[in-house]
């Protein structure tokens, strides 16, 4: 989190976050129940257009999709061991597809993005409650709000040789998340 941007300005890669989430899991979704690289989904749907699946949707791959997946199929490694340190009961083989993928989604936007935390909770959430089961959400936030409290120690840890206009903005991320969870 450290090394987010600081301004929460709106995006101009996208007219609806949301479905940018939404395309990008469905191809993080794809290639985890096909065992291949999100990239190769994607570059199929980019040459023949997004399939129609009911559940996630058709929404058009755009700027903020792409980023997110290019960003992310690097890194899935390190999300995945991140996310296992904290899912209480669930190796990350046997959790829900949809619930992994959220959570991966939602790990590299907390690294990567200038989103705010509190944002970026409530969309996994969203994602996982209206596409996984009915304990997803809970069980997503949960997990999401340990790995933001992680975050936030070790950006307080390097804080302290940070200059001190940057310490506010992570304690105003900290307690945000902390008015999130229900």
């Amino acid at each position: 989190m450290a090394d987010r941007p600081d301004t929460a300005a709106r995006r101009d890669d996208t007219r609806d976050p949301h479905a940018s989430r939404m395309a990008a899991l469905r191809v993080l979704y794809a290639a985890d129940v096909r065992g291949i690289d999100p990239l190769d989904v994607l570059q199929e749907e980019l040459e023949s257009g997004p399939s129609d699946d009911a559940e996630l949707g058709t929404a058009p791959m755009d700027r903020f999709a792409m980023t997110l997946l290019h960003g992310l199929a690097a890194s899935i490694p390190e999300h995945d061991a991140r996310i296992a340190r904290f899912a209480r009961g669930w190796r990350l083989e046997r959790m829900p597809a949809i619930d992994r993928n959220v959570l991966r989604l939602a790990v590299h936007e907390l690294l990567t993005e200038p989103t705010p935390v509190p944002v970026v909770i409530d969309e996994a959430v969203r994602l996982a409650s209206e596409l996984s089961t009915d304990d997803s959400g809970r069980y997503v936030n949960g997990v999401l709000s340990a790995i933001v409290r992680e975050l936030a120690e070790q950006a307080s840890d390097t804080s302290q040789v940070a200059p001190e206009d940057e310490t506010p903005a992570l304690r105003d991320e900290t307690a945000a998340e902390g008015e999130i969870q229900a």
